[in-house]
Formats: structure tokens, C-alpha cells, sequence
């Protein structure tokens, strides 16, 4: 996990991908935290990317290192959302508080159930990377 985290951070932008129906929506997200040893991100309940999530939670996220490694990740998402892992979400990225508040209504914390990870260089091999 903790490789992965570390990854994600350097990466600083990785690219989440969900459907609606058969069309694949890809958009950039920042924030990643581990809850439970899972990977947690957040989401506005009211966006299209948490309506699509609800209706086929399975998703993949992409990223690269900028120096010739990717990684990707692919699993389910399950919901987290409560006052406690909203605060550690705005506690490890205060950034968020200009859009988002403990109870706020909108605010999502979600993690990825069943994830698995591959790790790639140019050339090389691809290997699978413990979650």
C-alpha cells in the first residue's frame, strides 16, 4: 500500500475512469488517502462521476511517474462516507475545505475494494503490485 500511496503522490495527477453504460469517462483526480488499508479518494455526490460509480462500480485508475513507469489500478468502489474519514480527507489535503465540509451533504469518500495493481516500465515486464 504504502508503495502505491507514494506513487500517486509523486504522480501528483492520475486519471480515474468510470462508464455510463458502454461509454468510458476519464478525468483527473489529486486526492488519495489510505483508509483501512484501502485506497480512498473523494467525489460531489451531485457529479456525474459518483452517479456512474453507483451504477457500475468498477473503475481503473491510471498514472505515470514522468520518468517511464506507469501504474494501474483497477477495482471496486465501496462508499466511506462519515465524519470521520470526510475529516481525515480534509485533513491530509486542506485544499479541499474551500469546496467541501464535514457533513455537508455532497462530500463522498469512497475506497477501492478488490484492487489490484500493475506496475510498467518502458520495455519492461509488467508486474503486479501488492494493494
Amino acid at each position: 500500500m504504502k508503495e502505491i500511496l507514494e506513487f500517486l503522490h509523486k504522480a501528483g495527477v492520475f486519471y480515474l475512469a468510470t462508464t455510463d453504460g458502454d461509454q468510458p469517462h476519464v478525468r483527473p483526480m489529486g486526492f488519495v488517502m489510505d483508509y483501512n488499508g484501502k485506497l480512498a479518494l473523494c467525489t460531489n455526490n451531485k457529479k456525474a462521476m459518483c452517479k456512474q460509480m453507483v451504477a457500475n462500480p468498477k473503475v481503473e485508475i491510471s498514472c505515470f511517474d514522468g520518468k517511464g513507469k506507469t501504474l494501474r489500478i483497477c477495482g471496486k468502489v465501496a462508499f466511506a462516507t462519515n465524519a470521520e474519514t470526510q475529516a481525515k480527507a480534509l485533513e491530509i489535503m486542506p485544499a479541499l475545505k474551500k469546496i467541501y465540509s464535514v457533513g455537508d451533504g455532497v462530500f463522498e469518500i469512497f475506497y477501492l475494494d478488490e484492487a489490484k495493481a500493475v506496475c510498467a516500465g518502458l520495455g519492461g515486464k509488467p508486474q503486479e503490485v501488492a494493494i
